[in-house]
């Protein structure tokens, strides 16, 4: 069973930043593709940024790409997503998962488990 809690969100000017966390137990990071994913209201949920364990690879959504990182570490099972540059559309509630691929995949349904979210508000 693997329980997955996210922190980290609140409300910020534009241009601002914020850092999420995501706590993880009962799964190894080094094993498994981390991913974060949002969601705005009305809104189908978006891939955000994914990390693999073992290799330390990276993928970002165009949108993110340069101003958003995402980073293990894998001594206290934590994920990270550092987000610099904050526009109002990146106004949404934020998940952390957990995929048993390798292959950084971007698609919510890639992903076997699931934070419950936290919220980032970025006002004008």
């Amino acid at each position: 069973q693997v329980s997955l809690v996210e922190s980290g969100g609140g409300l910020v000017q534009a241009g601002g930043s914020l850092r999420l966390s995501c706590a993880a137990s009962g799964r190894t990071f080094s094993m498994y593709t981390m991913g974060w994913f949002r969601q705005a209201p009305g809104k189908e949920r978006e891939f955000v940024a994914a990390i693999n364990g073992f290799v330390m690879s990276t993928s970002y959504a165009d949108s993110v790409k340069g101003r958003f990182t995402i980073s293990i570490d894998n001594a206290k099972n934590t994920l990270y997503l550092q987000m610099n540059s904050l526009k109002p559309e990146d106004t949404a509630v934020y998940y952390c998962a957990s995929s048993t691929t390798l292959v950084l995949p971007t698609t919510p349904a890639a992903y076997n488990y699931w934070g419950h979210g936290t919220q980032v508000t970025v006002s004008s």
